[in-house]
C-alpha cells in the first residue's frame, strides 16, 4: 500500500510522458497544400494551376472538386487532371471582375475528395487586372456555392502551411516551459517558507525545484531555437522573447553563482530565497508582458494571438495538456530527489 502511495504519481507521470511522445510523434498530419503554381492570374483568363499535396492519395479517390475562393465567393474548376498521389493540374476560368464589395486579390484554393476531405492553400493565386480587353471567361463568382464538403476520418493534427511536421514540437518547447513556470512557482514558494520558518528543508527543496526549472527552461530554449531553424530560418533571430528569455534564464543562473559564493550556510540560504523571489518576480514582466508590447514571431504577442484555433486543435490539446503534466511530475520526481540528497549530506556532514 506504501509503495503505491509513493509511486503513483511517478508512475503517473511516465505514462503521461510515453503517451505525449508516442501520439505527438507517431499520429499523422491532416491532408494540406504545399504548393500552387502559377502564382499569378490575369483576370478573365485561363489558369491551369499545378497543385502539389501533403499526405494526400489523389490516385485513390474517384471524384475531385476545387475552388478558387475570394471571401464569401467563389468559382468552381472547370477540370482536374490527376498527375500522382500529391499532384494534380485543376483549370479554372478566372471571371473579368473582382467580386463586388471585394478589394481582396489573393485567392484560397480549395481542394475536396471523399478520401483526404477538405484542404487549402491560403493566397494560393493572386489576381492582376487583365494586360488587354481579350478575356474570354464567361465565368461569374457565386456566394456561398461551396458546400457538403468531405471530412478527413481518422484522429491527426491540422496541417499549417508555414509549421509542416515541425507543428508537433509544441508538445516538447511549449510544455516545457508551462512545466518550468510551475516548478519555478514551487521553488519560490519554498524560499517564502524558509524565510518564514528557517528550516533548512526548505532551502533544499527551493534550490533542487528551482535547479529543475532552470534545466526545463534550456531544454525549452533549445527545441525552441531547432523550431525557428525551420520556421525563421535561423536558430536565434533576436525576436524579442527569445531574448527575455535569455535574459530571465540567467538571472536565474545567477541564483546559483550566488549560493556557491557564500560559505556560510545561513547566510547563504537566507539570500538565496530572497534572490529566488526577486528571479521570479523579474521572470513575469520578462516572458509574458514585455513580448506583449512589441512585434514578435511568436504567437500570443505583438498581437498574434496564441492557443486558438490556428495553434491547438481538440487532438491537440489530448496530447498538449497530459504532456505537461508528465513533465511537470517527471520534473518534480526529479526536484524531490535532488532535496533528499541534500538533507542526507547535510545530516552526514
Amino acid at each position: 500500500m506504501n509503495l503505491v502511495k509513493n509511486w503513483w504519481w511517478k508512475i503517473l507521470g511516465m505514462l503521461l510522458l510515453i503517451y505525449g511522445f508516442a501520439a505527438g510523434l507517431l499520429l499523422p498530419l491532416k491532408t494540406g497544400i504545399t504548393d500552387a503554381s502559377p502564382f499569378t492570374a490575369e483576370l478573365g483568363k485561363n489558369i491551369s494551376i499545378q497543385s502539389s499535396g501533403y499526405n494526400t492519395f489523389y490516385t485513390a479517390s474517384e471524384e475531385h472538386r476545387a475552388w478558387l475562393k475570394l471571401g464569401d465567393y467563389s468559382i468552381a474548376a472547370n477540370s482536374i487532371e490527376v498527375l500522382s498521389d500529391q499532384g494534380m493540374t485543376i483549370n479554372f476560368d478566372i471571371p473579368q471582375e473582382l467580386p463586388i464589395g471585394i478589394e481582396e486579390r489573393s485567392a484560397t484554393l480549395i481542394i475536396d475528395n471523399e478520401l483526404d476531405g477538405t484542404h487549402l492553400l491560403p493566397g494560393a493565386v493572386y489576381l492582376n487586372e487583365a494586360k488587354d480587353s481579350l478575356g474570354t471567361s464567361s465565368k461569374s463568382w457565386e456566394k456561398d456555392a461551396i458546400k457538403s464538403l468531405n471530412k478527413q476520418e481518422g484522429i491527426t493534427f491540422p496541417y499549417r502551411n508555414t509549421l509542416y511536421e515541425t507543428i508537433r514540437n509544441t508538445y516538447f518547447h511549449v510544455s516545457l516551459w508551462f512545466a518550468m513556470m510551475i516548478i519555478f512557482v514551487v521553488g519560490m514558494v519554498n524560499s517564502i517558507r524558509y524565510l518564514s520558518s528557517k528550516k533548512m528543508i526548505f532551502d533544499h527543496k527551493a534550490s533542487s525545484f528551482t535547479s529543475v526549472g532552470i534545466l526545463f527552461g534550456i531544454l525549452g530554449l533549445l527545441t525552441g531555437a531547432v523550431w525557428a531553424k525551420h520556421t525563421w530560418g535561423a536558430y536565434w533571430s533576436w525576436d524579442i522573447k527569445q531574448n527575455m528569455t535569455a535574459i530571465a534564464l540567467l538571472i536565474y543562473l545567477a541564483y546559483f553563482v550566488l549560493r556557491a559564493s557564500i560559505p556560510d550556510v545561513d547566510k547563504k540560504a537566507r539570500l538565496a530565497s530572497v534572490y529566488n523571489i526577486f528571479a521570479f518576480s523579474a521572470l513575469i514582466p520578462l516572458i509574458y508582458v514585455i513580448p506583449r508590447l512589441f512585434s514578435s514571431l511568436h504567437p500570443g504577442n505583438g498581437g498574434n494571438p496564441a492557443f486558438g484555433s490556428q495553434d491547438l486543435d481538440n487532438t491537440m490539446r489530448l496530447v498538449f495538456y497530459p504532456i505537461i503534466i508528465g513533465w511537470t511530475l517527471f520534473g518534480w520526481w526529479i526536484a524531490t530527489i535532488k532535496s533528499r540528497t541534500k538533507t542526507l549530506e547535510e545530516k552526514v556532514s
